[in-house]
Order: structure tokens, then sequence, then C-alpha cells
């Protein structure tokens, strides 16, 4: 059979004329399939699943019990555009009660079917051919994707231990610098688990000013912090709302991921372009769930006690990794652990990359992580791992320490 006239008509940008011929393996579908080879091989031995970044547990009860009341009313079946007034209010609020943050609800706040459509819509209000993004690797994909559809190009910013996962801002080149349009941060940071400090906050103000830059703030984990830790916006910088507008996201912190509900807020004028490009993407989220999101907003207390969860199992999950050798160092918020991959097994198996070892770590242990070889060999730990309770928690990191006590890790 001939090759559809289809296949030639897809754009450059998904990769044209070989769309979908391209035999690479991702390494997500590599860990699918390792993860699927293992359970065929091994079917008694439950698989530990501490890749999932996403929360272990449903929203709370008061914020269903809102949707089901909501979903009823008749009034709430129409489109929602850009959000209702009263989402946007309590988001604003909100902002105040958490982070300290003053906004205008009507002016620097817009909702957002989720982050994740919001990141790829930024760059449709700022990005032409030939422009630059800064993005901080490693770091959620989706932030570079659609500058590079745009015609755009990613500048990338390496993230190291030493530099404690913060971008090296005075390292990029002044004729990037005079390119670029936009700068990615991402703090508490996915996949690293590193947190920003003020300061940190208060240069990268600094750097956009001086170079006419808007810094897109990704806060999906900013308020998971824990042990004394406050939550940080960025927005609460001097000078952040002249030059940047943050991202919040109600998955990780209410336990909504699939609801899709979000919100941007900060410099007025980038707000409106998001609101302009978004009114011809979506109608809005449907009404009856920016009410029932609005329970969470008015409610900061149920994402306190989700972090302290987060914690507890961080505590226990770092105890038990450096019992086997592994140097880790507790996270100041998310639900992400960075670990530094082994070199290999002693008088054993070598180990060229993260991607490599955390195969391993599936096939022989029934352990599942991610792997992230951007800036040196790390495997991310999640502790959103299924447990019904601190028992359960107990007893899935005593496995995970017993199933790995039998090798000696070399570093």
């Amino acid at each position: 059979m001939s090759e559809s006239f289809i296949q030639k008509m897809f754009a450059d940008r998904i990769g044209g004329a070989n769309f979908g011929k391209d035999t690479v393996i991702y390494k997500f579908e590599k860990i699918k399939r390792a993860k699927a080879a293992a359970k065929k091989a091994h079917p008694d031995v439950p698989m530990i699943d501490m890749g999932v970044g996403e929360p272990d547990e449903r929203a709370h009860d008061w914020i269903v019990d809102r949707l089901a009341v909501e979903a009823r009313k008749k009034e709430n079946r129409f489109y929602a555009d850009n959000g209702i007034p009263e989402f946007k209010v309590a988001a604003a609020r909100y902002l105040q009660q958490v982070y300290g943050v003053e906004v205008d609800p009507e002016r620097e706040i817009n909702h957002t079917i989720g982050s994740k459509p919001a990141l790829a819509m930024i760059p449709l209000a700022f990005i032409n051919p030939g422009d630059i993004a800064l993005m901080p690797i490693p770091n959620y994909p989706v932030l570079g994707t659609h500058t590079r559809f745009l015609g755009g190009e990613v500048y990338t910013l390496p993230i190291h231990e030493e530099n404690h996962f913060l971008p090296d801002l005075d390292s990029i080149p002044e004729e990037v610098c005079k390119k670029a349009k936009l700068l990615y941060l991402n703090y508490p940071n996915n996949p690293t688990g590193a947190s920003a400090t003020p300061e940190f906050f208060e240069k990268a103000v600094a750097f956009a000013k001086r170079h006419e830059i808007l810094i897109v703030h990704d806060a999906a984990y900013a308020s998971l912090t824990f042990d004394g830790v406050k939550p940080l916006s960025f927005l609460s910088i001097p000078g952040a709302k002249d030059v940047g507008i943050e991202l919040f996201s109600l998955s990780k912190a209410f336990n909504m991921t699939g609801w899709r509900i979000a919100f941007v807020a900060g410099q007025e004028l980038a707000v409106k372009g998001l609101a302009t490009v978004k009114d011809n993407y979506d109608s809005g989220q449907f009404i009856a769930i920016q009410k029932a999101a609005m329970v969470g907003l008015e409610n900061p207390s149920i994402t306190t006690d989700i972090a302290e969860k987060y914690s507890r199992r961080h505590s226990m999950l770092v105890d038990a990794l450096r019992s086997v050798g592994f140097r880790v160092e507790k996270p100041k918020g998310s639900f992400f652990l960075y670990a530094a991959a082994p070199r290999g097994i002693r008088g054993g198996v070598r180990f060229d990359s993260a991607e490599a070892f955390s195969e391993w770590l599936i096939t022989e242990k029934q352990i599942s992580t991610v792997p992230w070889d951007d800036a040196g060999a790390f495997v991310r730990f999640s502790v959103t791992f299924e447990a019904d309770d601190q028992v359960a928690e107990r007893e899935v990191i005593a496995e995970i320490k017993r199933r790995l006590s039998d090798v000696s890790f070399e570093f």
C-alpha cells in the first residue's frame, strides 16, 4: 500500500514528512516497557512506583462536596470564558493569605484549565521566530516545546548541585540576552526538589529589568514546603510584578490533578496577553469546578496537611537511601527527591547513565523512578507512592531498604 498523502502534510514543528517514523524510544516509554517486563518476570513481587509525579490521594471532601452541589445548578452550565469573578477574588485572597502578595483580581489574575495549557499559550503571546526563551535544565520540557514550535530558540541553563540547582544568570552571553524574551523558573523545582531563595529571586528581578525579559515562574509546588520553611512567591519580591507572572496550580497543592484548574497572576499586560490567546483556545473551565476550587483556596490548611505527609515520607526515604549508600538531602519543598545515580555495583554491573540505573532498578528490584541525564546522572524519587496510612508508608520505605540492601553501590 502506498504511503498516505497525509504523511506529507505534517508541519515541520512536529517532524514534517517524517512524523511518526522516529525509531527513538523515549525514556518514559522505556520505563513503561521495563515495568511491564519486570511484572511479567516477577508476578509475585509488587512494583514500588516512586516515579509518579501526581498526588496519591483525591481532593478533600469539602472540595468534592462543593462540586456535587454546584454541578447541579442550572446557572453553572454556561461558558466561563476567562474565569468567573468569584474565582479571581478567591485567588487574590489566597495569594495575600499564603504568600503576602497583593494583586488586583480583575486585572492581574486569570484562571486557566491547568498550568500546562498556560505554559503552552504564553509563548504565543510573546515569541516570534528567532526570539529566545531561557530555560534551566533539567526541567519540565513543555516550557521549551512551544517556543520551538513557533520558530524561537531555547537557551538552556544547566542547574547543578554546587549551585543549589539555581541557574547561573551571569553566565548568559550578552548576545543571547538581547534576543531573549522569556525566562522560565520553577521553584520548588521539578525534578530536583530544590527551593529558591528571596536573594535569588531578587537577582532574577534585576536581571529581567536590565535585559527587558519577562519571567514566567511555574509555582506548582510553591505551597508544598516543610521543616519551618514558609511558602515563597516570586511575586512577593519588590519589583517582581513589573517583570513577571506566576502560575499557581491546584493540582499539587489540593490533590486536584485531573480537575484541571489553575491561575496566572502578575504583570497586568502579560496576564492580558495570555488571556487574549486563551480566549481563542478555550471557553473556560466548568464553572462548578471553579467554585469547588474556591473552597480549596479559602482553606489553605488543606495544603498544610498534605505537605506534612510529604515531609514525613521524605524523612523516611532519605534515611533509607542513606543506609544503602546514597548521598541525599531532604528537600525543603515539593514531593521530589533528586538522587545522584551510582556508577555501578561493586563487582557487578556498571551504569553509564541515570537511565541505565533506573532501568536496572525496575528490572532487578521492582522499584520505579524517573531518570534525568540533562545535567549529570540523577534519578527522581517521588513520595507520592500509594500508601493508605502511616503504617503502610513505613512498610513501603522498609521494603525499598530491604530490596537495596543486598548490593553495594559505587558512586
